[in-house]
């Protein structure tokens, strides 16, 4: 009777210690990704106006702290997560990027802005996307792809919160108090949750370990499909950052208030979540390489449709078909690595592969910044080119072999 009593009370403490590690995950992307990435771009306008800073400056801060960051600190913090588990790095990323919030918010010089923004970087990478799918597959065997999803969900409810409270901040404080305080809201949320995190035991994570260094990286970088995966990759999400760093701008360029600009942005997120279910739902009844070409289209057919005559509702319709792309665009690249390469291969899959997709997403949104024509105050040019772009990935994608996701890991696709 004893034994199956700590037994039960063994099992309901590992419930209730998962139930924690997704809660933690989801609190950590909601406050470092929704927030912080998605929020910054609301006070972009601001900084043009009061700093002084032109539209190509002030989107090429996410592109000047990714190409600094990300090839220098990529691999590192893959190294110091796998050493010393992912809690110290998530107290220590949401830190950095709630101080790089607070330092935005007064950085009325470039260099300064550039400082905050490698820090902005740092957050990202030790705090953010990677050590939350560390955490969770160290805690999560049969349903990890469940606590993902769960957990990633963070990323769109956050990003849709954070627009209408910023402009409620904005509206009664100001700007700059408003972007200070989203910083220490990242803290105050973040830190606390990660702080009570109990690690699995080490055999556990030794066997992972193992596991995963029996896969030679070197037949992962010969195989073609690797490239194929990358670039066209690259190309989606080039397209999406391109797009999203500049929607503000671009509303604020066609009169809408901030309230109303607040609103469209989250709907962008809000339809993102639904772009996560559904695409997600697809992925597992259709081939996942087609699920990826579609959702490459749909990025191409939602900026195209800023292009239409104007009609009443347009920008909602180009809001939502964006946002279902959105969802979609970074949930589908692991799942596919992870039917081309095997599951035991994925993080140093998309270790390479996000660091290739964060300069994707740092270069495309200062070209569209260079390419806004100021006379004439015109986004049609750099809006053409990413809408290329987006298509030059379905085609890129269209080239890979066709998955068989039901093989698992076991039997990953190499030719």
């Amino acid at each position: 009777m004893a034994v199956i009593t700590q037994q039960s009370t063994s099992k309901s403490f590992e419930t209730s210690s998962n139930t924690y590690i997704i809660i933690t995950a989801f609190i950590s992307l909601f406050a470092l990704v929704g927030f912080a990435y998605y929020g910054l771009p609301f006070f972009y306008d601001f900084m043009v106006n009061d700093f002084g800073f032109s539209r190509a400056e002030v989107t090429s801060g996410n592109a000047v702290g990714k190409l600094v960051v990300a090839p220098m600190f990529g691999f590192l913090a893959g190294w110091l997560i796998d050493k010393y588990g992912p809690r110290r790095l998530m107290m220590l990323g949401a830190v950095l990027m709630g101080v790089a919030l607070m330092g935005l918010s007064y950085s009325s010089t470039l260099w300064m802005f550039y400082m905050f923004y490698v820090l902005n970087a740092l957050g990202y990478v030790f705090g953010g996307p990677l050590p939350c799918q560390v955490l969770i597959s160290r805690w999560f065997d049969k349903n990890r792809g469940k606590a993902m999803g769960i957990a990633y969900l963070g990323i769109g409810i956050g990003g849709a919160i954070v627009p209408i409270l910023s402009t409620n901040l904005e509206k009664h404080l100001g700007w700059q108090h408003a972007l200070t305080i989203l910083g220490v809201l990242i803290i105050v949320l973040a830190v606390p949750f990660s702080y009570f995190i109990k690690d699995p035991s080490k055999a556990k994570a030794k066997v992972e370990v193992e596991k995963i260094a029996a896969i030679p990286m070197k037949s992962i970088l010969k195989n073609p499909n690797f490239y194929l995966l990358a670039f066209g990759s690259m190309c989606s999400i080039g397209a999406v950052g391109g797009m999203g760093q500049h929607l503000k701008l671009y509303l604020r360029d066609l009169d809408y208030s901030q309230a109303q600009a607040a609103n469209i942005m989250s709907v962008v997120l809000l339809s993102s979540l639904a772009g996560r279910v559904a695409m997600g739902w697809l992925s597992d009844i259709i081939n996942r390489k087609y699920v990826m070409m579609l959702i490459y289209s749909i990025v191409a057919v939602a900026i195209f449709a800023l292009f239409l005559p104007p009609f009443e509702g347009r920008v909602y319709v180009f809001a939502i078909i964006f946002g279902i792309g959105l969802g979609g665009d970074y949930m589908i690249i692991p799942l596919m690595a992870g039917d081309l390469f095997g599951v035991r291969a994925l993080g140093r899959t998309m270790g390479i592969i996000l660091v290739a997709d964060g300069l994707a997403e740092s270069f495309f949104p200062v070209l569209v910044g260079y390419l806004y024509n100021t006379e004439t105050k015109s986004y049609a040019l750099g809006f053409a080119i990413l809408i290329c772009v987006a298509l030059l990935g379905v085609i890129i994608v269209s080239f890979l072999p066709k998955t068989n996701q039901a093989r698992g890991m076991e039997n990953p696709v190499i030719h």
